[in-house]
């Protein structure tokens, strides 16, 4: 029985893939095999000692100890994708309240309550203050081409707009999808010093923090318009607030207010609803669920932050899976403990992800308590599990 702990209401059509007679879910689990969390601060959390793996219902996962995981052993997943239609949503609807200013002639509107028959007369008159240029035949830079950023980038072409992108990490995956007609951008501040409008679509780490800051906004367009759905740090708060005072900026939209952004004319403040939709939260569930399933039964790792993906066809009786540094005759050592016990390996696969390395080894006879011992004091060896093949 495996034991599956919940730190947020998630979704029930993600939960309900996790079998009864096989699985116990619920928030009061006390040492979990997996936890499942979508918003949550795990960052001081203390990891329970049974864990092997968490799930995060979305994409960002700078709520969970990444570094403290990796060297336990701890895979962490993320659901790239499941949210990104309602992403590239909000988006477009960003272009829009950037450039039409609706939502500021919504609220004039409302100061026309109770002026009777003058009302329209008054829109007639008072609506030139709302002006704003259409998005067709206007240059949008995306920055990441994801999940995300390809369906803003391919529905951008499709209202018109002329796409240029930047991503040097682009996956084979994301490439296929990404339609022929997006301009690919020498650099980043071509992409910059090019566009109207302007949307990011990065994750937040030690390298990005910051990344849009005065000397890029110095390169912008006089006039543009900046798009920020991805992560607030992203973004330095003070340098933005100046590049709309100066006029470089004549618009920043972001999904994560605060106090000085929340003071400024110039920026529209969305209540971080990128992902807030029922569709969103369901595919999210729906996914980690069967990441964390597919994990604890089979050994397959897929969309993890901090291990490589590693999938293999059941062979042999037993599988035994490791994670271990990525280090010179890790497998040696594990293949001689297997040999000198009469173990034959039916097959195995193994994949690196920069320092850590992950491997699933299908063998043919029993595992006894002492070879899985002396396999778990190799030294670099962090986590060793045994399943049954089906």
């Amino acid at each position: 029985m495996y034991t599956v702990k919940t730190l947020n209401n998630i979704s029930k059509m993600g939960l309900d893939l996790l079998p009864s007679d096989k699985y116990t879910v619920s928030e009061n689990v006390e040492n979990p095999d997996a936890i499942i969390v979508r918003s949550a601060n795990m960052l001081d959390m203390e990891l329970p000692s049974n864990l092997k793996a968490i799930a995060r219902a979305g994409a960002g996962v700078n709520n969970i100890p990444i570094d403290k995981c990796s060297e336990k052993g701890i895979i962490v997943f993320n659901t790239p994708g499941a949210n990104a239609n309602a992403v590239k949503e909000l988006v477009l609807t960003a272009l829009f309240l950037s450039s039409r200013h609706i939502y500021q002639g919504m609220n004039w509107a409302k100061t026309l309550i109770g002026k009777g028959d003058e009302v329209g007369k008054l829109v007639e008159k008072g609506k030139s203050q709302f002006e704003g240029p259409e998005i067709k035949g206007k240059r949008i830079g995306v920055i990441g081409l994801g999940a995300v950023g390809v369906m803003v980038a391919n529905d951008a072409l499709a209202l018109g707009m002329d796409v240029i992108g930047y991503d040097p990490f682009i996956s084979i995956s994301s490439a296929w999808g990404l339609s022929c007609n997006v301009i690919r951008a020498s650099s980043l501040d071509n992409l910059i010093a090019t566009s109207d409008y302007i949307s990011i679509h990065i994750p937040l780490s030690s390298k990005t923090k910051g990344m849009f800051n005065k000397d890029k906004f110095n390169i912008m367009k006089k006039g543009a318009r900046l798009i920020n759905l991805a992560r607030g740090e992203l973004v330095e708060t003070c340098d933005v607030l100046e590049a709309l005072d100066k006029g470089i900026l004549s618009c920043y939209v972001t999904d994560f207010p605060c106090e000085e952004l929340l003071k400024h004319e110039g920026v529209i403040n969305i209540p971080h609803l990128g992902a807030s939709t029922p569709e969103s939260e369901e595919n999210c569930a729906i996914m980690a669920a069967l990441q964390v399933k597919d994990f604890l039964e089979n050994g397959t790792v897929r969309n993890s932050i901090n291990f490589p993906d590693c999938e293999l066809e059941h062979s042999g009786n037993l599988r035994l899976t490791t994670v271990h540094s990525n280090i010179p005759n890790m497998i040696g050592q594990i293949t001689t403990i297997l040999a000198q016990n009469k173990i034959n390996i039916a097959n195995m696969l193994t994949h690196q992800k920069e320092e850590l390395a992950y491997s699933i080894i299908d063998i043919d006879a029993a595992l006894s308590a002492d070879v899985v011992e002396r396999i778990k004091k190799i030294e670099g060896l962090r986590m060793v599990r045994v399943l049954c093949n089906p």
